[in-house]
C-alpha cells in the first residue's frame, strides 16, 4: 500500500451528514495520527517547496491545522479565512454556494498585499465554492493565486473544474459524493 493509500486509509466517512445523502470525509482521524499528519505537511511540503509563496490562506477550520504547519514549514505567512463574523478587523466578503446550501467567507482587508503570491489550503475539494470565494478575494485583495492544494478531493462533484483556472493539487481523491 502506497504512503497515499494509507493516507486514505486514515480518513472515515460518515454517511448522511450534515444531511441525507451526503458522504462526509472526517479528517480528524488522519489529523490525530502522528504518521498522517506528518506525511500530509511533508508531501505538500515536497510539492511546494519551490513555489515562490508569501502568503498561505488556510480555509476555516481544518485548513487552519495544515496551513499553520505548512507557513511555517515553507518559511511564509499564514492569513485565515473564516465564516462571517470571527473576524475582528475590516473584513472582505465573498458569498458562495457549496454542496448542501450557501454560506459565505471573510479575509481581514489588510491580510493581502498587492502582488502577494497566495496559496490556498483547505482540507477537502468538493464544489469548490469555499474555494472559488477565497481565491476571489484574494484576488480583491490585489494577491496573485499561485496554487490551491488540498487533502482530499471529490471529482465527482466537479470542484476541479470549477477552479481549472488555478494550479490545484490534493493528496486523496474518492470517488462519489
Amino acid at each position: 500500500m502506497s504512503n497515499i493509500e494509507q493516507l486514505g486509509a486514515l480518513v472515515r466517512t460518515i454517511p448522511d451528514f450534515p444531511k441525507p445523502g451526503i458522504q462526509f470525509r472526517d479528517i480528524t482521524t488522519l489529523l490525530q495520527d502522528p504518521w498522517g499528519l506528518k506525511r500530509i505537511i511533508d508531501e505538500f511540503v515536497s510539492h511546494y517547496q519551490y513555489s515562490p509563496i508569501d502568503q498561505i490562506v488556510a480555509i476555516e477550520s481544518r485548513g487552519f491545522v495544515i496551513g499553520g504547519a505548512l507557513a511555517y514549514r515553507l518559511g511564509c505567512g499564514l492569513v485565515i479565512a473564516r465564516k462571517p463574523g470571527k473576524l475582528p478587523a475590516e473584513v472582505e466578503r465573498q458569498e458562495y454556494q457549496l454542496e448542501y446550501g450557501s454560506d459565505s467567507i471573510e479575509i481581514h482587508r489588510d491580510a493581502i498585499s498587492e502582488n502577494d503570491r497566495v496559496l490556498i489550503i483547505d482540507d477537502l475539494l468538493a464544489t469548490g465554492g469555499t474555494c472559488d470565494a477565497t481565491c476571489q478575494l484574494v484576488e480583491i485583495l490585489g494577491g496573485k493565486v499561485v496554487g490551491c492544494g488540498f487533502v482530499i478531493c471529490l471529482p465527482d462533484l466537479k470542484g476541479p473544474e470549477r477552479l481549472k483556472r488555478y494550479d490545484n493539487h490534493w493528496l486523496i481523491e474518492f470517488e462519489g459524493d
